[in-house]
């Protein structure tokens, strides 16, 4: 017998969703107004769309941080037709995300958010390259920190 916990459940140490709340908040609040990567959401977010997003984001955090299975999109079509995004625009994202992630999380929540971060964005990056036919076999891990 096991002692994993259920996907249904959220682990003892799980953030709460205030801390997830403050996660996504603050962490857009720096991306929005960010002059590499803000005019990138800026262009496909019109401003009276931003609650509605950030709160998808929350439910996508706190399915990944809680296990609450609140968020059941797929997060890579809107990242292909975002144009010209490229390892730079990653880099800066996951700059952003990091000091954010260890300022409003315990330590071991915001390691496992940087991590899916950082997954995420390597995951993102390979899929932007596969769907313009690119080679993807090239792409590796992006700087730790800038």
């Amino acid at each position: 017998m096991t002692n994993a916990i259920p996907l249904a459940e959220a682990a003892p140490d799980a953030p709460s969703e205030a801390a997830i709340h403050d996660l996504v908040y603050s962490f857009y609040d720096a991306v929005r107004a960010d002059p590499l990567i803000g005019p990138v959401f800026a262009a496909k977010i019109a401003p009276e769309a931003w609650p509605a997003h950030l709160a998808k984001m929350c439910d996508f955090w706190s399915s990944v941080l809680r296990k609450s299975k609140r968020y059941d999109g797929r997060p890579l079509p809107p990242h292909l037709t975002l144009g010209p995004v490229g390892d730079a625009h990653f880099a800066r994202w996951l700059t952003l995300f990091r000091p954010v992630a260890r300022r409003v999380l315990d330590h071991e929540a915001a390691l496992r958010a940087i991590a899916h971060a950082e997954r995420m964005a390597m995951s993102f990056r390979m899929g932007i390259a596969v769907h313009k036919g690119e080679d993807s076999t090239r792409i590796g891990p992006l700087p730790e920190e800038p």
